[in-house]
């Protein structure tokens, strides 16, 4: 049996060596021809523009009134047919693809040999009259084919297909080129984040910008990414959240601002995460939490008619129901319903830590009963949470950046909305109290001394502002990746990432 499997082994072997042998001879072939092109005075490389009249959809939805007019198109050949004196070949643009009959007594002689020897992946611009085939196929008739450029790779499927993820995400060039889903992706990605942009300048809010490299990375529970700024000889971070500098906008009298840009958090890598991502904050002056959950279910609908042209999105297996209103529990009534556990009859921290152990939720001996709360939360909640429901007022001891509410000072006027086990966006009433502030802060830092790398430390300038005097305030944060993902009935966040964080192969990115 020993010999059979390694004379099957060798068999494999010798397969995949000529496998490789044949697709080097084949690379070879391409680097020849393209040395023939430049020796004969054709060289695409040089040549810099092309003007291009029509896309593949617009020509197929417009063919009415564009039959037997002349368009130029160009693209990618992704098929070709040589049929003597007559061939076909499928071009691929931003749009699609479409068909083009490429015959000898139309384009000549010289030319037609040349197109011949063009390859599946060779990018040429056509010039001709759209018609309609014997088949029905709107296609256009070449008048002139010319080759803007010359692919000296293999397209992948032409030998092991590209469904390998990996090889997917670090190649998205590849992928684009292979998997027209995944453009669409890309597609409605920008239209979402454009739809985002009109809501809230409809609603008066200011677009700005605010810096990437800070000296105190605060706002999230994470650990940021250092660096060093050489100019100036100092240790600076790559910033974790947008929150304090938009909160000094607030200060300043800047009353509605927001911010899209990437944030970095030296974390790990899942579906769901990624260490730079896209996060949109906003700030709304005279105004707290229940607001922002009405401009929330309000964006959320509007983007979705924007984007997908209806409320009702499908993702996995379910179907979420953005048109209805959203589900709101605080996060002691959802433990409750959830877990059996009424936090509310738990008298303090030793009452907490005892459940815990009776229930197997695993606790820091550092943690209190408002940062157990949120652990069972964890554990027994988020995974019923399908479809949209706000799960507010959340313990203190979790939220350094956020206000109080009056009745119950151990809890903070704060929501996540969930969709699908997910939390979608986290939205505070403001703290606006310096004094507070600086003995959360405190807390904070305390916590860091006790192990907590995700702990904020005070930033000075932030009290400077705070002191200076804020406003009551909304804010709220939104994962963009993630509301893509929704919209898009994507699993995970590198599939709309055009390049996602990959770990290095061989000591370089491949």
């Amino acid at each position: 049996m020993e010999e059979i499997q390694n004379g099957n082994g060798r068999n494999q072997q010798a397969q995949n060596k000529g496998q490789e042998q044949d697709i080097h001879q084949l690379l070879k072939v391409r680097r020849e021809k393209l040395a023939a092109l430049q020796e004969a005075g054709k060289d695409p490389f040089r040549i810099t523009r092309y003007d291009v009249s029509h896309h593949s959809a617009e020509i197929k939805e417009g063919f009415d009134t564009l039959e037997g007019r002349t368009v130029t198109v160009a693209g990618r050949i992704m098929q070709k047919r040589i049929m003597g004196k007559a061939s076909f070949c499928n071009i691929q643009d931003l749009q699609g693809n479409i068909q083009s009959y490429v015959a000898r007594d139309s384009i000549g002689e010289e030319s037609y040999a040349d197109f011949k020897k063009y390859d599946v992946g060779d990018i040429v611009g056509i010039k001709g009259e759209v018609f309609k085939t014997k088949t029905g196929e709107i296609s256009i008739h070449a008048a002139e084919v010319t080759l803007l450029s010359k692919s000296l790779q293999i397209l992948p499927e032409k030998f092991h297909g590209l469904t390998n993820t990996d090889i997917r995400y670090r190649q998205r060039y590849t992928d684009l080129i292979m998997n027209q889903d995944v453009k669409e992706t890309f597609v409605k990605r920008s239209k979402v984040i454009s739809a985002i942009r009109r809501y809230l300048e409809g609603q008066g809010f200011l677009e700005v910008e605010t810096p990437m490299l800070v000296s105190n990375a605060g706002g999230a529970a994470a650990r940021p990414f250092e660096t060093h700024y050489n100019a100036l000889d100092e240790d600076v971070k790559l910033r974790i959240s947008l929150e304090l500098y938009l909160k000094r906008l607030i200060v300043g009298g800047m009353e509605r601002v927001f911010e899209i840009g990437r944030v970095f958090r030296n974390e790990g890598l899942d579906t769901r995460h990624n260490p730079e991502f896209t996060l949109m904050e906003l700030y709304q002056a005279y105004t707290d939490y229940y607001g922002m959950m009405d401009l929330t279910e309000n964006m959320f609908r509007y983007v979705a008619e924007e984007v997908c042209g209806t409320t009702l999105v499908p993702y996995a297996e379910e179907m979420i129901d953005l048109g209805k209103p959203f589900e709101r529990l605080t996060m002691v009534q959802a433990v409750k319903q959830y877990a059996g556990v009424d936090f509310d009859e738990v008298e303090d921290t030793a009452a907490a830590k005892k459940l815990a152990d009776e229930k197997g939720v695993h606790y820091e001996e550092r943690h209190t009963k408002g940062d157990i709360l949120n652990l069972f939360f964890e554990e027994f909640v988020e995974e019923h949470l399908i479809q949209p429901v706000f799960i507010m007022d959340h313990p203190v001891e979790i939220s350094p950046l956020t206000k109080r509410k009056p009745d119950k000072p151990d809890y903070v006027e704060r929501f996540e909305l969930f969709i699908y086990g997910r939390e979608m966006c986290n939205a505070y009433s403001e703290l606006n109290d310096p004094i507070d502030q600086r003995e959360r802060f405190k807390a904070q830092e305390a916590a860091l001394a006790a192990g907590d790398e995700e702990a904020n430390t005070t930033d000075e300038d932030f009290m400077n502002a705070l002191e200076i005097g804020m406003p009551p305030t909304g804010g709220i944060g939104y994962g963009i990746d993630r509301l893509v993902m929704l919209l898009t009935n994507s699993p995970a966040i590198r599939d709309v990432l055009l390049f996602p964080t990959m770990k290095t192969l061989g000591g370089k990115d491949q």
